[in-house]
């Protein structure tokens, strides 16, 4: 066989081998899923990383201020920008990687005048103590990668870089997540602040009635004590509200990067509208959430360093290339008789290197052990993050069907008391007591409402987006 074709077979070979690759074949793990979350929320199918991203899912919340926030968070949140730096940094690096798998070249020059020693050995007699020397060459370098070591570095090095980018998607729903609820919950304090506003007018009205009462003889002035002491409270609970609000506000001011003493927020006293509870969820709704994502990727990223690991066990075979030309000083670089010229393949295999190659094959392993149990840790944590607030929904609408009745009685409660009070059948304590239940009542029912949008906020966050509402 002609050595040309011998050679040109025994490249082939080895360009074959280079697609080789001694990562274990990967396959993520599966947790185990409960088919229902509940009799009545619907089948799970098996789960499973996805690059799909939730979409504006705050805009169930029909409110056009939610909406305005949300869209100005990416602007100025250095949470995000940190993160989006990060992604970019792990673009690079994988870029960089990968850019092992091409050919190297490069361009190699030394002009120098040099001296050499009288007692050089093998000096010719008829040699100069002084010349010059001058080379210009061009190389090429290329690894073969028999063993995949560059193919799995570059898989590994994409896969982290896709992680980066779950993780981005990841803090951007968290800040999301943040922002509703410190909205929302913002928007539940001017309605208490309003039901408490509403409060101290009918106080202060029943306050200068019991005075007048009082003046004419038919209330007591312990009526009196009663009555003012009400109002205060109220008063006092209305200041606390307001400063709850105000500490809120800074909150959303920060998220949003803006300046805390200009920013505000304007009263509004009507809350957003409720979302519906999902029919069904799915199990693939999870494959949205970027942190499963991330979890995912870093396990695939895992194993393929295990074939790093293992390729180093191996010969190294690179395939290197030089033309140029060599001088001493005089005549042409290019001239055909300067012309110098290396081809052909080199290996290198360490043969002992003291367990360093045995403790990174196991330093390895043990780490796509730990990616697999925090990629379990994720998916376990999302399902729980589904359950707890879809379980708490349900709850507080139970809840805040009760709580609706105990207003309604309680409202009935205090008509009836300050009808008896009028005609004189019972005190003024009895009043006090029944606005004192009727205000309660009213606040507890806002509050459960306020639970109930961060609740439903929480779910759509940990669904990774929005879902099919009933």
């Amino acid at each position: 066989m002609h050595a040309r074709l011998k050679h040109t077979l025994l490249l082939s070979a080895l360009l074959t081998l280079g697609a080789c690759s001694l990562a274990p074949p990967y396959q993520p793990p599966q947790p185990a899923l409960p088919r229902h979350f509940s009799d009545s929320h619907g089948d799970w199918l098996p789960v499973g990383p996805s690059d799909a991203r939730p979409g504006d899912w705050w805009r169930r919340f029909g409110d056009p201020h939610l909406n305005e926030l949300q869209q100005a968070l990416p602007r100025a949140n250095p949470t995000l920008a940190a993160a989006l730096a990060h992604y970019q940094a792990a673009r690079a690096a994988a870029a960089g990687i990968a850019a092992a798998r091409a050919p190297q070249g490069g361009l190699n020059g030394a002009f120098s005048r040099q001296r050499q020693s009288d007692n050089r050995p093998l000096r010719g007699s008829g040699q100069q103590d002084v010349y010059d020397s001058d080379s210009l060459a061009v190389g090429l370098d290329l690894d073969l990668d028999l063993w995949g070591r560059l193919k799995n570095l570059a898989a590994a090095g994409h896969a982290q870089a896709q992680a980066s980018a779950d993780d981005l998607a990841a803090a951007r729903l968290d800040l999301q997540r943040q922002l509703a609820l410190q909205y929302l919950g913002l928007r539940g304090l001017d309605r208490q602040a309003s039901i408490l506003g509403e409060s101290l007018a009918a106080y202060t009205q029943a306050l200068e009635m019991t005075r007048t009462r009082y003046t004419n003889g038919i209330a007591s002035e312990l009526d009196v004590a009663r009555a003012s002491h009400q109002l205060a409270d109220a008063q006092a609970q209305r200041d606390e509200v307001l400063a709850q609000r105000h500490l809120l506000e800074h909150s959303i001011a920060e998220l949003l990067g803006e300046d805390l003493t200009r920013f505000h927020i304007a009263d509004n006293t009507e809350l957003p509208a409720l979302p519906g509870i999902p029919a069904q969820l799915p199990s693939s709704l999870l494959q949205r959430r970027p942190d499963i994502a991330a979890a995912e990727r870093r396990l695939f990223a895992a194993n393929a360093a295990i074939g790093v690991a293992r390729a180093a066990w191996l010969p190294d075979l690179n395939l290197a290339a030089l033309i140029g030309g060599q001088t001493a000083g005089s005549g042409s670089l290019l001239a055909a008789g300067n012309r110098v010229w290396a081809l052909g393949p080199m290996a290198s295999l360490p043969l002992f290197d003291g367990g360093r190659r045995d403790a990174a094959e196991k330093q390895a392993k043990a780490e796509f052990e730990e990616a697999s149990a925090h990629y379990k840790a994720t998916v376990l944590k999302a399902l729980r993050e589904v359950q707890d607030p879809l379980g708490e929904l349900y709850d507080l609408q139970r809840e805040a069907s009760d709580q609706d009745d105990a207003s309604r009685a309680a409202e009935r409660s205090l008509q009836l008391a300050q009808n008896s009070y009028s005609a004189g059948a019972v005190s003024y304590l009895d009043v006090i007591s029944a606005q004192t239940a009727a205000l309660n009542a009213r606040l507890r029912g806002q509050a459960l409402q306020t639970r109930r949008l961060q609740a439903s906020a929480t779910l759509l966050v940990a669904l990774g987006g929005p879902a099919q509402s009933r």
